[in-house]
């Protein structure tokens, strides 16, 4: 299948705002594009990568994402205008104009290998499959990423959050549960810094984040056998809630939306044991007192909130 993928003309300075409002419409195969200089700290640790050079930074960014060529792009279009009308009410945005080109499946996959290059998240590398590990990086926990159709290699903030909370509250002999679970890094994560002393169940709305799950476990010489992952809406659907079980997570974590962790809360309250853990983020700063709210409404305490950049963790017990 190929895709058309959208380009919304806006800055630096207003690109999160941008991408929330993207991802609070349920889109999420969204990429940044500017002339920012990356840092080592951005990427989350020790960077060695060379930067390519580039024009200097006037300020200005591309928010991008990509629909199907099924998909109904009148009304998305229509909803992400309007969202950006709204937007502009409230900061600068910039020019706020949307441009379009086609892009094949075949060049999605292999612009990966372009873009993605190992990097360290403390003592954590993530390293995509066709690169060498080096001799000097054999003592770490070496997670190994094909990112293929689905998202996540751990570079943005909300899922470095979530993997420092990872290593804070992980336990020999957990069971966990990753909702959202994309292409399975945080479970694969979970596993390594347990060295397989855990059960990981996860769940996706998108099969091909399944199937790329279990791919990467293959890469990672994780068995298929310690983790069992669904495809279904945990809020919404009972057959997946059924499934996914009752009362039986030392640890649920979710890296998706700040409006959806706030739907599911009931449901994730109801997987937890007591006393375990609810690690959460995608969350937009402004929409950090929301979360924390929904999650106490359903019975859960909060334990600690973290800032990275625009995004929040916020990390709740039953």
């Amino acid at each position: 299948m190929n895709w058309i993928k959208y380009s919304i003309n806006t800055t630096t300075n207003a690109e999160d705002f941008v991408s929330a409002m993207l991802m609070e419409l349920g889109i999420v195969s969204i990429e940044i594009e500017n002339n920012v200089p990356v840092s080592g700290e951005k990427q989350g640790g020790e960077f060695e990568e060379l930067q390519p050079d580039l024009p200097a930074d006037d300020g200005s960014s591309k928010v991008c994402f990509y629909l199907g060529e099924d998909e109904d792009h009148e009304e998305t279009l229509s909803q992400v205008k309007n969202a950006l009308a709204e937007l502009k009410e409230t900061m600068d945005i910039g020019l706020g104009t949307i441009d379009s080109s086609l892009t094949k499946q075949e060049d999605w996959i292999n612009n990966w290998k372009e873009f993605f290059k190992s990097f360290y998240i403390d003592d954590i590398l993530i390293k995509p499959t066709w690169e060498q590990l080096k001799e000097e990086d054999k003592d770490r926990i070496v997670v190994e990423i094909d990112p293929g159709v689905s998202f996540g290699t751990g570079k943005h903030e909300t899922t470095q959050l979530c993997i420092r909370q990872l290593k804070k509250y992980l336990k020999s002999g957990d069971e966990i549960l990753d909702i959202g679970c994309g292409s399975g890094i945080l479970s694969i994560i979970s596993n390594k810094m347990l060295n397989g002393n855990c059960h990981v169940v996860g769940t996706d709305i998108d099969e091909d984040c399944i199937a790329s799950t279990y791919e990467n476990f293959e890469v990672n010489n994780i068995p298929k056998s310690a983790g069992d992952f669904y495809v279904g809406n945990l809020t919404e659907e009972k057959a997946v809630q059924d499934k996914v079980g009752y009362n039986k997570y030392d640890i649920v974590v979710a890296n998706i939306l700040a409006d959806i962790i706030m739907g599911m809360a009931p449901a994730v309250y109801n997987t937890l044991k007591e006393g375990a853990y609810f690690i959460s983020s995608g969350i937009i700063d402004f929409k950090e007192d929301e979360v924390k709210k929904a999650l106490e409404n359903v019975g859960l305490n909060i334990v600690e909130i973290n800032h990275q950049g625009e995004w929040v963790n916020i990390t709740a017990r039953k």
